[in-house]
């Protein structure tokens, strides 16, 4: 059975932040289950648990229930679990909503765009991230989600995935992409991206 990811872009109505924790990437007050930690950061990103928001640093841990975010001209990336990597853009916002470190879980991409990238050699992984743009359903795979030449675009470097929408349904291949004008849209017919739109796309999220 293919994998199953809910994929989308903005989303609008996040929780607003009322308390700082003093620790920089500190666990926050009541978390029970780490779901990875910062591999990387340019600029500033944070973390909002419980109505607490956080400073991250490389090394620091990551929870479910975590709100994740950059600020602008920033880019993290996150590895999750052993075998799976996330690469946000600027002003990204991510929660992680369930994770269990070898089995995958449930991501909600609320703003900005991200790289989900899954070492296959680890094993397939059940992994879904939600948002307003539709579904996509992967066997492990490397691709991009998120804003790209005025939409919101999906496109694909390695394996393959099927992006639905609307009542429509499209399978990428690698190398190839499609893009959603608007929430519950039908996606795009898949086409090859330009070298410079996949650049561009790789580049909004800190990845060559």
């Amino acid at each position: 059975m293919p994998r199953r990811l809910l994929l989308g872009g903005a989303a609008a109505g996040v929780v607003g932040v009322v308390g700082v924790v003093g620790v920089v990437g500190g666990a926050p007050a009541g978390a029970v289950d780490a779901a990875g930690a910062v591999d990387a950061l340019r600029g500033q990103g944070y973390a909002v648990a419980t109505a607490q928001r956080r400073a991250l640093a490389i090394a620091s841990a990551v929870f479910v229930g975590d709100l994740i975010g950059t600020l602008a001209d920033s880019t993290m990336g996150l590895t999750l679990g052993t075998a799976t990597q996330i690469r946000l853009g600027p002003e990204a916002r991510l929660t992680i909503d369930r994770f269990l470190l070898k089995a995958g879980g449930v991501l909600v991409l609320e703003n900005g765009g991200m790289l989900v990238d899954h070492d296959t050699a680890a094993g397939g992984i059940d992994l879904k991230v939600r948002s307003r743009f539709g579904l996509i359903a992967i066997r492990g795979t490397r691709f991009f989600a998120g804003p790209s030449n005025g939409a919101f675009g999906v496109f694909v470097q390695r394996g393959a995935v099927d992006v639905e929408g609307g009542s429509a349904r499209v399978r990428l291949e690698a190398g190839m992409g499609t893009s959603s004008a608007a929430p519950g849209a039908a996606p795009g017919a898949a086409a090859v991206w330009s070298a410079a739109r996949i650049a561009a796309a790789l580049a909004l999220v800190g990845a060559g």
